[in-house]
């Protein structure tokens, strides 16, 4: 059974439910994103009903007890699986932003500096980095390949668009760096190709969330971004703070080279007229 599954199941029973069920059941339905919150005793106060008639929902439901059913939306909700609250009303603004707030302070206080230091040297004397990000993670990495690019040369994003990954790690070596993001959902070859990097003796440096925690032990470098949300889907922008933080850091330590190689660049876009810089002068 799926968290979909206990909205579907919820609403197909509703006119069989009793009253106060019924009460349950609409707070559910109001409120799935927080099914995975709360307690049995919880649950009941906060829906003026007893835990006797939680247990009975859930019974009705097809699980053998509330835990049960608890402990899928808390599995679903970790990999990821969005699950918007009934009615039109979005999250507030002022939720949403302390949400973020809180997701940036967090990845902050979890960033040791040293480590973050020792990757930006690594990102900086790798002979080629490999940047890999599959489904969700795919636009962190792709963001990261175009700013690492403005500063250094050899730096690949894989899968390309329709390919497999193999071919991209075959030449990999001591001398290479990849750097592997991982947000959920991640797809399942994911723990083999970390393993295999590993075996490959390649240096890795892993950006998911908190769920690759055991995982980390395979990676060079693990740094973890908060990608919670107080709406259906996650939130990316802890992970573009710290791709943002670190091509700066990557900058600022070879200044003058990088200095060299984005005026290089600029005067290619200048050349082929890639870039309209309408607005962008003030008289």
């Amino acid at each position: 059974m799926t968290d979909i599954a206990i909205d579907q199941k919820l609403q197909e029973q509703y006119d069989q439910l009793t009253p106060r069920e019924r009460l349950l059941a609409d707070f559910i339905l109001d409120h799935p994103q927080d099914l995975a919150l709360f307690n049995t005793a919880e649950l009941a106060r906060m829906c003026g009903v007893s835990k006797a008639t939680v247990s009975r929902l859930f019974k009705r439901l097809g699980f053998s007890s509330f835990r049960e059913g608890r402990a899928m939306a808390r599995r679903l909700r970790q990999q990821g699986v969005p699950v918007a609250a009934a009615g039109t009303s979005p999250v507030a603004f002022d939720q949403h932003l302390q949400q973020e707030q809180l997701n940036l302070q967090q990845l902050f206080q979890t960033l040791n500096p040293a480590q973050v230091d020792t990757l930006v040297s690594a990102l900086g004397q790798a002979r080629r980095i490999l940047i890999i990000g599959f489904r969700n993670s795919y636009p962190v990495a792709l963001h990261l390949r175009q700013q690492l690019v403005q500063v250094r040369a050899d730096v690949k994003l894989a899968p390309q668009p329709g390919q497999s990954i193999g071919e991209e790690l075959v030449d990999l070596g001591a001398e290479d760096l990849v750097v592997l993001v991982g947000f959920r959902r991640r797809p399942r070859g994911f723990d083999a190709l970390l393993s295999q990097l590993q075996r490959a003796a390649v240096a890795v440096a892993l950006i998911a969330d908190g769920a690759l925690r055991e995982r980390a032990t395979l990676a060079d470098w693990f740094l973890e971004c908060p990608i919670d949300s107080r709406s259906a889907f996650d939130s990316y922008a802890a992970p573009m703070c710290l791709v943002t933080l670190l091509v700066n850091r990557l900058l600022h330590q070879s200044l003058e080279s990088g200095r060299e190689r984005i005026s290089r660049i600029s005067h290619q876009y200048a050349a082929l007229d890639e870039l309209s810089l309408a607005g962008t002068h003030s008289d």
